[in-house]
């Protein structure tokens, strides 16, 4: 079977479980307030993005298209999954060194709010249980709904080289249910190779201090 259809009876497997309920809940939103889009355009140039609790890329700064284009995360245009990506984008591996402490805290993400009552990441779900399989599954069951708030992430970007970045993820109000996630350069050389990749001066990016 193609995948589609392994998906497909998995989810007609599980409906068919008397124990099984999807209870309703709101959809992640995926509409981004014009205000925080004007917030978002006075980060430029450092890369930052609006994300939903699926971990969705809804809409990002220039710098963060410059950045993340060439790894291949925006290959199907916004909104883009990273969760998709991380565990069914060969290129994921290179890209993240820290591989597995990326994909555990995408599978943290996941778990935050409703989880399973939210029809929509049920769904992402059960493809990733069947698509991906145990490196997924072994995930959903040991680490909690607990995402990163702040943090350093190495990248092995294909055009810039070894990159450091400190970010931070800011909630936005509970009725947007979205949040915020800006970049910043965390070393000298992190921050030379941004000002490369989308294309300012010397200096547009700052290293943080320490």
């Amino acid at each position: 079977m193609t995948p589609s259809q392994r998906v497909h009876l998995h989810r007609l497997v599980k409906s068919a479980d008397p124990g099984f309920t999807c209870r309703g809940s709101t959809a992640p939103n995926t509409v981004v307030r014009p205000a925080i889009r004007a917030v978002l355009d006075r980060l430029e140039p450092a890369p930052a993005a609006v994300i939903n609790r699926l971990g969705d890329v809804l809409v990002c700064t220039d710098a963060y298209r410059s950045v993340m284009e060439p790894t291949g995360l925006l290959d199907g245009g916004l909104p883009a999954s990273f969760a998709r990506y991380v565990f069914t984008d060969p290129r994921a591996r290179t890209v993240y060194p820290d591989w597995d402490h990326v994909a555990d805290k995408a599978v943290a993400t996941l778990k935050q709010g409703p989880y399973r009552a939210d029809p929509e990441t049920s769904v992402l779900v059960d493809e990733l249980t069947v698509t991906v399989g145990a490196e997924f599954t072994d995930r959903l069951e040991r680490i909690p709904g607990l995402p990163e708030a702040n943090g350093t992430r190495r990248l092995d970007h294909p055009e810039a080289g070894p990159l450091r970045l400190a970010f931070e993820v800011l909630d936005l109000s509970a009725d947007d249910d979205q949040r915020l996630l800006v970049h910043l350069p965390a070393d000298p050389a992190t921050a030379a190779a941004l000002d490369r990749l989308v294309g300012r001066s010397p200096g547009g990016l700052r290293a943080l201090p320490g």
